[in-house]
């Protein structure tokens, strides 16, 4: 039995560095939806600065749908035959 390192180790980096990639979209629209929940408090209580909820918005869902698409990738990848 022989066990390619090298492919072992490449597969580990990716696996890793995707991993980090998508847990930091995720935090990243878990911010962007903070964020627009402190503006929308902030526009009710009248100290509200000019901003775009709904781009905001857009971006949070945009971070979730790639979430998405990289997990239903993943699962692709495991059903395929």
């Amino acid at each position: 039995m022989h066990i390619k390192w090298n492919a072992l180790a490449q597969t580990a980096g990716v696996s890793f560095g995707v991993t980090v990639a998508v847990v930091t979209v995720f935090a990243l629209g878990i911010l962007a939806l903070s964020r627009r929940e402190a503006a929308l408090t902030a526009r009710e209580d009248g100290t509200a600065q000019a901003g775009g909820g709904r781009l905001v918005l857009a971006g949070a869902y945009a971070c979730f749908a790639v979430c998405a698409a990289a997990v239903a990738y993943g699962l692709v990848l495991i059903a395929a035959p």
